[in-house]
């Protein structure tokens, strides 16, 4: 989490250095909202950690949904998707949708490996966090494009 947390406030710093205040928030809010879910689903499975194999790291929270997976899943592809969206070159735009997906995946099979969690763990955190980070992409799709209609019908008055 230390470092998720750290990509976002650096993310949203970058963000306001270049003047995108809204975005910058939208950014911190989405981020949040997804890792408060995360933990309430696994407040709400309380489904235990996998005891097959000998962990590689001590862990003694819940295992469903793995939040390493959830949240990595929501930090990277939502700062992904909104970094993607301010960018005018389509090989940028590729390259860091492209980054923000090995990372998540990357992540989620690292959880697997360490024996801490059931790869149905990983998989339910990998479909909850992009579902997540989709419906925020959509949100702030839906929001630019009501900001381009004030600024329009503004100038045309």
């Amino acid at each position: 989490m230390t470092i998720l947390t750290l990509l976002t406030v650096l993310t949203a710093g970058y963000l306001l250095a270049s003047r995108k205040t809204g975005t910058a928030i939208f950014l911190v809010v989405a981020i949040s909202g997804g890792a408060i879910l995360s933990k309430l689903l696994k407040f709400g499975y309380a489904r235990p950690r996998p005891e097959v194999v000998a962990h590689l790291v001590d862990v003694h929270s819940l295992s469903f949904p793995s939040g390493h997976a959830m949240n990595s899943a929501i930090t990277y592809l939502t700062i992904g998707a909104l970094l993607a969206r301010a960018e005018a070159d389509r090989t940028v735009r590729i390259f860091l949708m492209t980054v923000a997906i090995f990372l998540t995946l990357a992540i989620g099979f690292s959880r697997v490996y360490l024996g801490v969690h059931w790869p149905s763990d990983v998989l339910g955190g990998w479909c909850v966090g992009a579902s997540w980070a989709a419906l925020c992409s959509l949100v702030a799709r839906t929001l630019q494009r009501r900001k381009d209609e004030e600024a329009e019908t503004i100038i045309d008055v």
